[in-house]
């Protein structure tokens, strides 16, 4: 089935959202044993006809289940439209032999979308990467029930009933309180609203030459001081580390061992010493200077 849903012509959310509501509102709803023959249809001869019917008879739970999550600033038809997909999944992947309704079955893939497309668009930087920030993220602003911070007894409780630690209820109530905002200031402000763009006040550190000047002296110090620790070297711990470390094609511990008539183990352990006193050598360089 394609990700992209067109449920009645070319009629979909984002054109015109109460009539697209009003028409899936009035498709029928399909009884227990329609429903299983449908779905008996699909899994067993991969009826695309009856996946459609499946489909169809449930947009308007997914319509149900978008308008829950109204309160995120995002539109109502987008919401539906990422519901409608992960529909589709669950139709997909729905085995009538387990005994359940569709329905059932279906709310976990149409939530699953719908977070997925609240925490991609509902702020520029993402508010929740793992799962556990995700579980949070949801569950904690349907816990608030009011705008203030939450206290201390609040967060406890809800650690407690998200199995998290309070600072982590914490952490994600100050990322939900944060605003996005632009780097550079708005082309319609004035000269006097500007001031608060970040653009204006951070300091571009990438570009100091006094950082620069010591970034390139640092470099250059070790360079030296490298070049003057492989010198120290014998003949074979340098050859070994260049070939491992320094050439642009490096050496493997089987090609050395071919190389010098060893074992790969051999190998193995003369680099470790030849690394061990070259950064010997190295700190007695520094230390000298």
């Amino acid at each position: 089935m394609s990700n992209s849903l067109q449920p009645i012509g070319n009629l979909s959310p984002g054109n015109d959202l109460n009539g697209y509501i009003q028409i899936v509102n009035g498709i029928p709803v399909l009884s227990a044993e329609e429903e299983h023959s449908l779905a008996v249809r699909l899994h067993d001869e991969g009826d695309l006809g009856a996946a459609r019917q499946l489909v169809m008879s449930h947009l308007r739970f997914v319509v149900y289940i978008a308008r829950s999550y109204s309160g995120y600033g995002l539109p109502q038809a987008d919401l539906i439209q990422e519901g409608n997909v992960g529909l589709m999944k669950a139709v997909k992947r729905f085995d009538p032999a387990q005994g359940v309704r569709l329905v059932s079955f279906a709310v976990h893939w149409i939530k699953a979308e719908i977070h997925e497309f609240v925490l991609r668009n509902w702020r520029i930087v993402k508010v929740a990467t793992t799962k556990a920030q995700r579980k949070l993220f949801f569950n904690l602003r349907s816990a608030k029930k009011r705008l203030a911070w939450l206290n201390n007894d609040e967060v406890d409780a809800i650690a407690e009933d998200l199995n998290v630690k309070p600072g982590v209820v914490r952490e994600m109530e100050n990322r939900l309180s944060a605003h996005d905002a632009g780097f550079d200031a708005s082309p319609s402000d004035d000269e006097e609203q500007t001031w608060h763009a970040p653009a204006n006040y951070l300091e571009d550190t990438a570009t100091n030459p006094a950082s620069m000047l010591e970034s390139t002296d640092w470099e250059e110090d070790s360079s030296r001081r490298l070049a003057s620790a492989l010198a120290r070297l014998d003949e074979r711990s340098r050859d070994i580390l260049q070939q491992r470390w320094l050439a642009e094609q490096k050496a493997t511990l089987h090609e050395l061992a071919e190389t010098y008539e060893v074992s790969a183990e051999r190998i193995r352990q003369l680099e470790k010493n030849a690394m061990k006193k070259l950064k010997a050598f190295m700190a007695e360089d520094a230390e000298a200077a």
